[in-house]
């Protein structure tokens, strides 16, 4: 490729890089900021500030609230082959209890397991003197294992879809071991309402009121579950009973967003899917006069009775919320319920005043190191030594503009990776020049030395930066927030400093060497 095009592409670049590398340096004061991109550079959580939190899940309750599930589908299951299944219940998380009424009904369960529910084994089955038989069946180790790293998985993407939501610019949300997530939240400076969105479980369920039921009572009726409910917006004493099966779940709702009624009371409106607004409209048809209990997270928010069959797919959460309140209750209806409780294991806040601590001696580093080098190629390699120079302020700029056309997050490891570029961007001249010089003291011409030193260094040069980014490369893949950090502006500023020290110095010094003539160059 000639001279000429070798410039023009370099100053192509620069421009480019100037665009995408000015947003971070403006921020969003200038009136430059309309026609600039808007990604920018971001701060993590060491310079910027804000929360740490590693969260438990408890995916043993996902596992027994699967089995409960499957407890109730195989009851109807049962009913659909005309034998009936009573009272389906879990014991200690792990094993489902019931009851057949005729001992002659145990084979037909058994054909009905391996048929429909081969993720179940049977336990023990104990025939009593009535003519019952009691049956336990429990899940299979690989299907414990499977439904936990399933719960594991779901509440990592629940969570993320949540802080997503929540508006939070390049958090870093992880697994870890021991059923554990790691939540990295650079620039949040209200940790209580974060953590109140990142751990509420969110189960929403629409359940009949049971007018008839007496709560005085100290036992209640099958079928019936007693659950607080909140009035005026608070949790009082005051329990309603409901019918325990939920006629409908938050599973089945596709959107929801908070809203004001005429008195400007904030309420949470929201839209079902198709099937869920198949089985609302249904449900409220036959049940004109009834009362229906909205519960989520197994409290009672409101309890309004059913005028009239509702179509549309549509319905409402109301109780006396905050207009933040009903955000941020939407915001976790949106992105799903939690399939397991979570548990704030630990909680950090990380303040600004340490991160701009950070951002100064970070940057005092960078300026020191960045002025020695300077400094030292200008005497040792003269008029070379600037170009060295001026190349490597030219890959900062490539390094910061691709840094935030990527929206990149600059950690204090990545920092310290801006600081190794800066030798490695020197190192690839300092091998291009000790080239050259070979060159000339062997007779070559100014010219000719310049190319061949440029052709000889280049492949050593390529070698070692191509495992650099390999090096690089894994360490994004398998480390953790700031290690990442490191991977990343290591990784622009290898290629960087490679397109720099090989293709636009070499470009300069052969229109340099071309007309220097008897004079040479100074290297």
């Amino acid at each position: 490729m000639g001279v000429r095009w070798r410039l023009a592409i370099a100053v192509l670049v620069f421009l480019v890089s100037l665009v995408y590398a000015l947003p971070t340096f403006l921020g969003g004061e200038s009136s430059l900021s309309a026609i600039l991109p808007s990604s920018r550079v971001n701060l993590g959580l060491d310079l910027r500030g804000g929360i740490h939190l590693t969260l438990g899940v408890d995916v043993a309750k996902a596992v027994s609230n699967t089995l409960a599930i499957l407890g109730q589908d195989l009851r109807r299951q049962a009913q659909e082959e005309r034998f009936a299944v009573l009272r389906p219940r879990v014991i200690g998380g792990t094993v489902l209890d019931f009851i057949l009424t005729r001992a002659e009904h145990e084979e037909k369960v058994r054909q009905l397991l391996d048929k429909h529910y081969p993720q179940l084994t049977p336990d023990s089955f104990v025939r009593a003197e009535n003519g019952q038989v009691r049956c336990t069946v429990r899940f299979t180790d690989q299907e414990v294992e499977r439904l936990e790293s399933m719960a594991l998985e779901q509440a990592l993407k629940t969570i993320r879809n949540r802080i997503d939501q929540f508006g939070v610019a390049e958090p870093d949300i992880r697994k870890q071991a021991g059923n554990r997530i790691q939540i990295q939240l650079p620039g949040v400076s209200d940790p209580k309402r974060a953590v109140q969105i990142i751990g509420q479980t969110a189960h929403l369920e629409f359940h009949l009121v049971r007018e008839d039921v007496d709560l005085e009572k100290t036992v209640l009726p099958a079928g019936v579950i007693a659950l607080p409910y909140q009035e005026k917006g608070e949790m009082g004493d005051r329990k309603l009973a409901i019918e325990k099966d939920a006629m409908l779940s938050g599973e089945d709702v596709e959107d929801a967003r908070p809203a004001f009624d005429q008195m400007n009371q904030a309420y949470v409106s929201l839209t079902f899917n198709s099937r869920g607004g198949r089985i609302f409209e249904k449900v409220t048809g036959e049940n004109v006069g009834r009362r229906m209990a909205i519960v989520l997270d197994d409290k009672i928010y409101s309890a309004p009775v059913i005028r009239e069959r509702i179509g549309g797919g549509r319905a409402s959460i109301s109780g006396s919320f905050t207009t933040e309140e009903a955000q941020d209750l939407a915001i976790v209806l949106r992105a799903g319920s939690l399939p397991a409780p979570v548990t704030v294991l630990e909680e950090r806040t990380v303040g600004p005043s340490l991160g701009k601590e950070s951002i100064d001696s970070g940057i005092s580093a960078s300026l020191v190191g960045a002025a020695l080098v300077l400094g030292f190629m200008a005497i040792y390699y003269g008029a070379s030594g600037l170009i060295a120079d001026g190349m490597l302020c030219f890959t900062l700029l490539i390094l910061l503009a691709g840094m935030g056309a990527f929206g990149a997050t600059l950690t204090l490891p990545g920092i310290a990776g801006i600081v190794l570029t800066i030798g490695m961007s020197v190192d690839a001249n300092v091998l291009i020049y000790e080239r050259i010089r070979e060159e000339l003291r062997a007779g070559f011409s100014p010219f000719a030395a310049v190319r061949a030193g440029f052709d000889r260094a280049a492949i050593t040069i390529t070698d070692s930066n191509l495992t650099t980014i390999i090096t690089a490369v894994i360490l994004y893949q398998f480390g953790t927030g700031p290690v990442r950090g490191f991977a990343v502006t290591l990784s622009l500023g290898i290629i960087a400093s490679m397109f720099t020290a090989i293709f636009v110095s070499r470009a300069l010094f052969e229109c340099w060497a071309r007309n220097a003539g008897a004079r040479g160059i100074s290297i």
